[in-house]
């Protein structure tokens, strides 16, 4: 299982990150958009590495088109010597629309032609086949020789998907080399709906790479932090379907309606200690490291920790990653 570092948002820590990262031995380091733009980051991340693999988790697509992504991760990929891996998003209705000013219909479907216009723009550039993607939301059938990269020795990235509900999973397994699992999730729901999903639309998951960011807490502070976000995620409703297969719909109605009134603070007593430790492993590093293996060890490909709040320095889990690799 490949361990996986978070980065902090922005250009200022991104080199120093990721310069930690790769001496305490992480596999990878992937940042957020959040508060910052995420593929600016990862140069620097790049320029101040060697080893590590680099990506955004995730990137909103639909804030962008599949040409101006196309372009942004084919020179990440050669400026990093292949270390480079994208990973996309949909966002929800409401950022897409009144944040980002963008079209939003029939997420799955359009994610889906995202990366297939994605990769067609990657094969012209690479082939010089003539640039002919024609589809239902993106359109692709200009490419002169003036806007067209030089050849890439490295290729293009592979592409990760994150994905919660059937059909996003769907569309992940069916046109994507990798899952990006969101941290709100079980690991009944990976076993139970996550793998069998995917296998069903790949056939066999084999060369398929699912990335885990579970929630984990070392001290009381983490707990307190990751019962506040696991409120805040349970209240959005495209997140239910966990808590339904576990029999907690009404949460996430009680939630949705506090949230709804701003009442931020009313919502975090509702996620009770049952619902805590389905999605975050508590304890020493030791312990944290023993549970994590036992929930996903051959399951899950790829492990980043997460814990919500100021995202703290790789080195925060200098010693959770000694006790994996042990």
């Amino acid at each position: 299982m490949k361990i996986d570092a978070r980065l902090r948002d922005g250009m200022r820590y991104a080199a120093a990150d990721a310069r930690v990262a790769e001496e305490i031995g992480y596999d990878g380091a992937w940042n957020t958009e959040n508060q910052a733009e995420p593929f600016l980051p990862l140069a620097l991340a790049a320029e101040h590495t060697d080893r590590i693999e680099l990506g955004p988790s995730v990137a909103i697509a639909f804030a962008r088109t599949p040409m101006t992504v196309a372009y942004a991760a084919l020179d990440l990929q050669r400026y990093s010597g292949g270390r480079f891996v994208l990973g996309l998003g949909s966002q929800i209705r409401p950022h897409v629309e009144r944040r980002f000013s963008m079209p939003w219909s029939r997420p799955a479907a359009r994610m889906r032609e995202f990366v297939e216009a994605l990769r067609a723009i990657w094969s012209a550039w690479e082939t010089g086949e003539r640039l002919e993607h024609r589809g239902e939301f993106y359109t692709h059938t200009l490419m002169t020789p003036n806007f067209t990269p030089p050849p890439n020795p490295y290729g293009p990235p592979r592409v990760f998907l994150a994905a919660v509900g059937p059909h996003m999973l769907r569309t992940t397994g069916e046109v994507a080399d990798g899952l990006l699992a969101h941290p709100f999730i079980t690991e009944r729901y990976l076993r139970e709906v996550v793998v069998p999903t995917l296998t069903q639309a790949r056939g066999t998951l084999d060369g398929f790479e699912i990335g885990l960011s579970p929630f984990v807490a070392l001290d009381d502070a983490d707990v307190e932090a990751v019962r506040r976000q696991i409120s805040f995620y349970g209240s959005t409703p495209a997140y239910r379907p966990v808590l339904e297969l576990h029999g907690w719909g009404e949460l996430q109605t009680e939630l949705n309606r506090l949230s709804k009134q701003g009442r931020w603070d009313d919502m975090v007593p509702l996620v009770d200690d049952e619902v805590l430790h389905a999605m975050c492993v508590v304890g020493t590093p030791a312990e944290v490291a023993a549970e994590l293996r036992r929930r996903y060890a051959g399951v899950a490909q790829r492990i980043r920790f997460n814990r919500p709040g100021d995202t703290p320095s790789p080195d925060r889990f200098a010693d959770l990653v000694a006790a994996l690799r042990a």
